[in-house]
């Protein structure tokens, strides 16, 4: 589903973000990557969704060859991932419905489907009676759900997920990533990106862990390793 061999990233200026990193994630894993601030996370995620290329070694995601792939074709990589942010990211000025509905009126989806998949999602992550609603008229652990409804609306074969609880108190942190559990047994690569310890020992999940760009750890039921 999802393989690094050999990637490397140097950044313009010398900086190397990321040093031989070999990954390799199954279809329907739940992975962790983690690391301090300075440790490659950031770099690795936007490798993934293809918004840089590595200066060495190749990525393959969903079946598509990083490499090889044309530009045009990287809007159907995209579609396969779905993508929740720290930030949320939602439309400020539309309801909760329109949010989850914007992913699919991109990609020009019939109305009729829209209609019966929206619905869905909101009521698969908890929040089908918040429909009409705005982002400002709820909780931010509500707006990461509607994050995630958004993520996954177009039935994605893997969820990217940078930081999803870093806005959020202990409880509602929890509650997205039990939530992500939930999507990962419906058979959804899930790959969590976290600085937060207590969910990674929580979870029990496999733990890739970085430091300064390098692989020091990847453990199938791992915790949180202090790097210093």
């Amino acid at each position: 589903m999802i393989e690094l061999e050999n990637v490397s990233m140097t950044y313009p200026g010398g900086n190397q973000a990321l040093k031989n990193v070999n990954i390799n994630i199954e279809k329907g894993e739940f992975v962790f990557i983690v690391g301090s601030s300075g440790s490659g996370k950031t770099t690795l995620f936007r490798l993934l969704l293809k918004e840089l290329d590595p200066t060495e070694g190749n990525i393959t995601v969903a079946g598509y060859d990083y490499g090889k792939i044309k530009r045009k074709d990287i809007p159907k990589v995209r579609r396969r991932i779905g993508v929740v942010f720290q930030n949320f990211r939602l439309l400020k000025d539309r309801t909760i419905y329109e949010n989850v509905a914007f992913a699919q009126r991109v990609i020009q989806t019939p109305a009729r489907y829209i209609r019966r998949r929206v619905p869905a999602m909101l009521t698969l992550v908890g929040l089908a009676d918040k429909y009409k609603s705005y982002p400002k008229e709820l909780s931010g652990g509500e707006q990461q759900r509607v994050a995630m409804a958004r993520a996954l609306v177009n039935n994605p074969d893997i969820i990217l997920a940078d930081e999803p609880t870093g806005n959020l108190d202990p409880k509602n942190s929890l509650d997205i990533m039990n939530l992500l559990e939930d999507i990962n047994k419906r058979g959804t690569t899930v790959v969590v990106v976290t600085h937060n310890k207590d969910i990674v020992n929580e979870m029990k999940k496999r733990v890739i862990t970085l430091k300064k760009g390098v692989i020091i750890s990847d453990e199938k039921e791992g915790g949180y390793i202090d790097e210093d």
